[in-house]
């Protein structure tokens, strides 16, 4: 027996919460000045209705960067803004609710 979805009751393949989680968000991209000059890109406003962890992992690993989450925001060390926004569209989000500053 396929295992089913608590939110949709659908199977876990048919399962599409995940993908409309994602539409709906409005995710903000921004670099901080950290200590002795170091810059870091965070990411804020990913729902816990997306497997952060997932986003997390490839987006270190796509950009070669080290990193960390914090009350659910992604840190990324170094400068990453627009490669960040690119990868986010790839990955499903919609560009317009992707803001950069």
């Amino acid at each position: 027996m396929a295992e089913t979805c608590p939110k949709c009751g659908l199977p876990k393949e048919l399962c599409t919460c995940e993908t409309i989680a994602k539409e709906s968000e409005k995710i903000r991209v921004y670099s901080v000045k950290r200590r002795f000059g170091k810059m870091t890109t965070i990411i804020s406003g990913i729902s816990k209705d997306v497997d952060i962890k997932k986003i997390f992992k490839e987006l270190k690993t796509k950009l070669a960067c080290g990193g960390t989450m914090k009350n659910n925001e992604i840190e990324l060390q170094g400068e990453h803004r627009q490669k960040v926004k690119q990868l986010l569209v790839k990955m499903g989000f919609p560009d317009d609710q992707i803001e950069v500053s």
